[in-house]
């Protein structure tokens, strides 16, 4: 290389590291506080200082803030903490693992967006984004193996023992069916989340037992219908290839007929299969049929 192209390049790299500290330089004189003053009035006038001990003194309150009660949220704040506690620093105090889990359950619990918890609790908006991911990764995995335990044959007979005491409905495993959650249209989705009842929703599909509790559950874009959303879904597909480790057929309790299998019960939308029945359709039906669906629906 040449000693003029030497010195060129030379000069090119010096331009262009002055042009990126000069373009830091001004960044930084653009950023006007350290912590802004909203923020740094955290520790004294957040909702987290004023109100939570509100809450503890009256906890017929604590219904109405978090939709749970206060053993609730000491429960699960019992089961999270080891796993949010953070170090204090010389430059600043951690987030107690109450107020973040506070501040999650608000969110979930109102769907208030981050830049309104940023104002009610003096955080900013990327220490709430940050909070509210950690602490919803911590709650599933404390709380999933215990609440949506993994599916076996012991478990769908314990469904089934409840179904058969509350709804006299024996060999029933579950009940399943979808509802439209609305939702503000995300953006760049186009009419993916925009439903047959013309507005935006996702669709949570779930099997229930008889208390009303998932057993297993999805959410999918609004447009699509309740038998497409089950038939492409790990547990529709787990049903109608009888992948579900569904007890045996067996007999029905206090008979000696033939073995029957044990089923999940849904609505006219979806298909049936050997382990998913639906009522008959509604006009003309015997009553052996009515008594069925009646049967069906109590499910």
């Amino acid at each position: 290389m040449m000693p003029e192209q030497a010195f060129a390049w030379k000069a090119l790299i010096f331009v262009s590291r002055w042009r990126k500290q000069e373009k830091e330089r001004r960044r930084r004189q653009l950023r006007r506080y350290w912590v802004h003053p909203i923020s740094s009035a955290h520790m004294t006038e957040g909702a987290f200082e004023l109100l939570y001990p509100e809450l503890r003194k009256y906890p017929e309150k604590c219904n109405n803030y978090f939709l749970m009660t206060m053993d609730t949220f000491d429960d699960l704040l019992e089961r999270v903490s080891p796993k949010l506690t953070r170090m204090d620093t010389s430059f600043r105090r951690c987030v107690s693992p109450t107020e973040q889990l506070m501040v999650t359950i608000r969110f979930l619990a109102t769907g208030d967006s981050f830049t309104s918890l940023h104002y009610n609790f003096r955080l900013g908006n990327s220490t709430i984004s940050t909070i509210v991911k950690e602490t919803c990764k911590v709650l599933w995995d404390e709380l999933h193996d215990e609440f949506i335990p993994t599916l076996n044959r012991q478990r769908w007979l314990h469904i089934e023992e409840k179904f058969r005491e509350v709804c006299q409905f024996p060999h029933c495993v579950g009940a399943v069916d979808g509802k439209h959650i609305r939702i503000i249209k995300p953006p760049g989705t186009g009419s993916e989340f925009f439903n047959y009842k013309q507005y935006f929703s996702i669709v949570l599909m779930a099997i229930a037992n008889a208390e009303y509790r998932f057993v297993v559950g999805i959410g999918v874009y609004g447009r699509t219908n309740d038998s497409m959303i089950f038939k492409n879904s790990f547990m529709g597909r787990s049903v109608y290839n009888r992948s579900f480790d569904f007890p045996p057929p067996e007999p029905m309790p206090g008979t000696n007929g033939p073995p029957l299998p044990y089923v999940l019960v849904g609505d006219e939308a979806f298909q049936m299969a050997g382990n998913l029945i639906k009522p008959y359709a509604s006009r003309g039906l015997a009553a052996k049929k009515q008594n069925f669906n009646y049967l069906l629906t109590r499910a």
